[in-house]
């Protein structure tokens, strides 16, 4: 499971910090224990390392500013798993569950659109509320979401996107390979070999390693074509459209049984196949008011308002006050 994984990337954390002498051992078992075992963000990240918080475990700031500032995170991380990542699932599964010739081309697009928002905001959801416990209980834990969908490339996408996982997989996988310090071809190798290991981390499923395997590809094209002079001219925003097809195309492997349904999805998606009447089912669906409404709401979070971080840079009552009705809100919502 998720959790397992964490736990597997924080006692590796420990053993390289030791071994590397960037921090110092553990005085004792039991800070080794709440170290691997921490529970604010061991379900789903971000992944803490244990030299950024190995002087934490020994000593912290506790305040009525720290934990209302906490709260206040929590309260906004639970609001985007309920309110934003929570209605966008509901819309993906039934894409993603419907059968063949249930899917027109607008529904599979909106279908893989929604899954991406899903699983942003829950990830990103999780972070939040996770640097939130973490920060009730005097600690800081380091950011692990940049607004990835504003990227203009794939190679900026896995620098916004789950921080704390891309840093690990460079410094503890891409560098030991010899990053690209040993040559044109090595850098790709080492790119593809450090995306399939990651695909790979996600899940045994062979769709987990093709959408690694994607990844990686597109890693080492950008990092070929980067260099040509005319890419620097394409507008930002085409960029950002682009790079956001591209992922979009990545995460039907991503969220995918298998690779028939993945090949079925990606039909329906460039209208190969064509649809049923069925289909005319599934898009009213998809399509109804409330529906439409969070979508849309979820598309106006991921590309255009700030981060809860920069939201809560400045840290104020009233921030405060709307974090408290968001969890109320959200509360109200999760029980109707």
């Amino acid at each position: 499971c998720i959790r397992d994984r964490f736990y597997s990337f924080q006692s590796m954390s420990y053993t390289i910090d030791i071994y590397r002498g960037h921090a110092r051992p553990a005085p004792d078992f039991l800070s080794f224990a709440c170290y691997v075992s921490m529970f604010p963000q061991l379900v789903a990240g971000p992944i803490v390392r244990y030299g950024s918080v190995a002087e934490q475990l020994r000593s912290r700031k506790h305040d009525v500013g720290q934990f209302t500032y906490g709260l206040t995170r929590f309260n906004f991380g639970f609001a985007k798993k309920i309110l934003l990542a929570n209605p966008c699932g509901e819309i993906a599964d039934l894409c993603f569950g419907a059968g063949p010739g249930s899917l027109s081309t607008t529904a599979a697009w909106i279908g893989v659109s929604a899954y991406a928002f899903q699983i942003y905001f829950d990830f990103s959801a999780y972070s939040d509320m996770a640097i939130g416990l973490g920060r009730m209980f005097g600690f800081r834990f380091p950011e692990n979401f940049n607004s990835p969908y504003k990227s203009k490339s794939i190679t900026e996408f896995w620098r916004r996107w789950h921080i704390s996982l891309s840093s690990f997989l460079r410094d503890y996988l891409y560098i030991p390979l010899g990053g690209n310090r040993r040559g044109h071809l090595r850098t790709y190798i080492n790119l593809m070999l450090v995306m399939l290991i990651g695909g790979l981390w996600h899940g045994a499923q062979w769709t987990f390693i093709v959408w690694g395997g994607i990844h990686g590809a597109m890693l080492a094209i950008e990092r070929l074509i980067g260099q040509r002079a005319g890419y620097s001219a394409i507008p930002a925003p085409v960029k950002i459209a682009v790079t956001f097809v591209v992922v979009l195309i990545t995460w039907v492997f991503f969220r995918a049984e298998n690779f028939e349904v993945a090949a079925r999805y990606l039909s329906s998606m460039f209208g190969i196949g064509g649809s049923g009447d069925s289909a005319g089912i599934v898009f009213a669906q998809i399509t109804r008011p409330a529906a439409l409404f969070w979508l849309s709401l979820s598309f106006a979070a991921a590309f255009f308002m700030p981060r809860t971080t920069e939201i809560l840079r400045s840290f104020t009552l009233g921030k405060a006050v709307a974090g408290l009705a968001l969890l109320v809100l959200s509360l109200a919502v999760m029980f109707t």
